[in-house]
């Protein structure tokens, strides 16, 4: 049986651990390594899509930061229990065209017993920046 540790319930310590490493695999910017984070049947909201299962999730990533140039996240947690956790992000990325943005939002995630995430709800605003503006 897959696992991936820490595995709920969490405390401030491991929700923070889980954290980190989400940040830190969404920035190694490989989307099959980030895909086995989720459970084969993962579901997610990001935006206005709906995302479901490991494949649907590698497809998504590698469209994202195909668009996203340059992309760089942070991640904060927020709060946690037993199998979920919420953070804050924000991160930054250039169109094709050179245009910088800022995304931020909060995400919600549920775990379960083996520590993958089976659902992954994100609410993220972005905003045109230039690139004298940019924070990470």
């Amino acid at each position: 049986m897959e696992q991936k540790h820490p595995l709920p319930p969490f405390t401030e310590e491991t929700a923070k651990q889980k954290v980190q490493m989400a940040e830190d695999a969404w920035n190694a910017k490989n989307p099959e390594k980030v895909s086995m984070a989720y459970s084969p049947d993962t579901e997610w909201r990001n935006r206005n899509k709906f995302i479901n299962g490991r494949a649907e999730v590698v497809a998504f990533l590698k469209d994202k930061w195909k668009t996203e140039q340059s992309y760089k996240l942070k991640k904060e947690l927020w709060a946690f229990t037993e199998n979920k956790i919420a953070v804050r992000f924000e991160y930054e990325y250039h169109n094709e065209a050179g245009q910088w943005f800022r995304a931020y939002g909060n995400e919600n995630w549920e775990f379960d017993a083996n520590g993958l995430m089976q659902k992954r709800f994100a609410s993220i605003n972005d905003l045109e920046i230039t690139e004298s503006e940019r924070k990470l």
